[in-house]
């Protein structure tokens, strides 16, 4: 058996050849993460396993045994779902989920990107609609927006 973490929850699957997508979509029901291209090149499979971005369509599933894996579901950053709906980072909705997987990594790591930092970042996830415009904007309001968020936290706790 393969047992890992998946937004928080045990999971356990039979020890297989499958991949991680098909695991997340068909066994565990997670169908926010898409199949773009099935070869790693798109990136709509994205998904974090720490906090680590991959794609998900190349990883068997015996490799997250032991493992925390967070898909899209499982992401708590209202200020980045906020973002990229506001800032139109959301169109079709294919590339979305391991856009938001791939910005939340950069977040995590670098929590007020540059634009520069934000391209490199995204650069595994490929768009059709949007012209990455309005996704980097999108990942760029939720860094500031986080970074507000903790300095009002800050102000409020000091004494």
């Amino acid at each position: 058996m393969i047992r890992f973490r998946v937004n928080g929850r045990a999971a356990e699957v039979a020890e297989s050849g499958a991949r991680l997508l098909d695991v997340l979509r068909l066994e565990l029901g997670l169908c926010g993460t898409k199949e773009g291209c099935g070869e790693g090149e798109g990136g709509a499979c994205s998904v974090l396993i720490g906090e680590r971005v991959v794609n998900s369509c190349l990883v068997p599933v015996s490799q997250v045994d032991g493992c925390e894996v967070t898909t899209i579901e499982g992401l708590a950053s209202p200020a980045l779902a906020r973002a990229f709906v506001e800032e139109g980072g959301a169109q079709c909705g294919i590339c979305t989920p391991g856009m938001m997987c791939a910005a939340e990594a950069l977040l995590r790591a670098c929590p007020r990107p540059t634009i520069d930092q934000v391209r490199a970042a995204l650069a595994g996830n490929l768009c059709r609609c949007t012209g990455y415009t309005k996704i980097f904007a999108a990942v760029l309001r939720a860094a500031g927006e986080r970074a507000a968020g903790e300095q009002a936290a800050g102000e409020r706790a000091a004494p």
